[in-house]
């Protein structure tokens, strides 16, 4: 890509950053406020946060991202999802600690139930969606230079599978090590890590239509061939 590609202006590149941010924030702050059970065939069920069923949609977003506009600008994003998390995490702690009015007090119990989220719990999730989201980016990129851009749901698929494992091992660890017996912990980590992945795998079809769209509707396929990896970075 040439430097003035770096600076061009996109049509669609905005608003796919608000969505991202938008469903980044809600699978963090309404999702685990809910814990839901399944049945399943033959007596079986599985017990889950709500949130699985949406936190996936920010990685199709980042396989999205990273497909069309290329790692760079995708790196963009996370930082910005990054912020908006943190953000919302000290919105939501002053919210709970700030003293009820007569009025609310007797809905302050729901109050910190929903949105009082311990600091490790903070910590656990930004953390994890940093690392997964950067693993998921990178696995991606690499593996579009790798297949020449064939067999795109191979990177889809194979930057799921890296990127969910990284975020499920890292969130359970951190927020969870030491207060539940290590198998039941381990138990719960891949339940999660097989719903997350297995519904963004189910999603492909839709990730396929989504990137033929931008890539002609921008004139963009983006190779991150030279891209320098760093996280710790805003430029794209």
């Amino acid at each position: 890509m040439t430097a003035k590609s770096h600076n061009r202006q996109f049509k669609y590149y905005d608003f796919v950053m608000a969505a991202y941010v938008c469903v980044l924030l809600c699978s963090n702050l309404i999702g685990p406020a809910k814990e839901t059970t399944i049945a399943l065939p033959f007596g079986a069920s599985v017990t889950f946060l709500a949130g699985v069923l949406f936190f996936p949609i920010s990685y199709i977003f980042g396989d999205i991202l990273t497909e069309v506009y290329g790692y760079g600008r995708d790196r963009r994003v996370v930082w910005a999802g990054f912020a908006a998390l943190a953000f919302a995490s000290v919105m939501a702690a002053v919210v709970v600690h700030l003293p009820p009015s007569g009025a609310s007090l007797a809905n302050q119990a729901a109050v910190e139930s929903i949105f009082g989220n311990t600091p490790r719990i903070v910590i656990a999730s930004i953390t994890a969606f940093l690392c997964g989201t950067f693993i998921n980016s990178y696995v991606l990129a690499k593996m579009k230079i790798w297949t020449q851009g064939r067999w795109l749901w191979t990177r889809i698929v194979g930057s799921t599978l890296c990127g969910e494992l990284v975020d499920s091992i890292i969130f359970y660890f951190v927020a969870f090590y030491g207060r539940m017996p290590a198998s039941h912990l381990v138990a719960i980590m891949f339940t999660q890590y097989a719903l997350k992945s297995g519904w963004e795998i189910i999603a492909t079809p839709v990730t396929y239509r989504v990137v033929a769209f931008l890539k002609k509707a921008e004139n963009e396929d983006y190779y991150d061939i030279g891209t320098n990896f760093t996280p710790f970075s805003l430029r794209a």
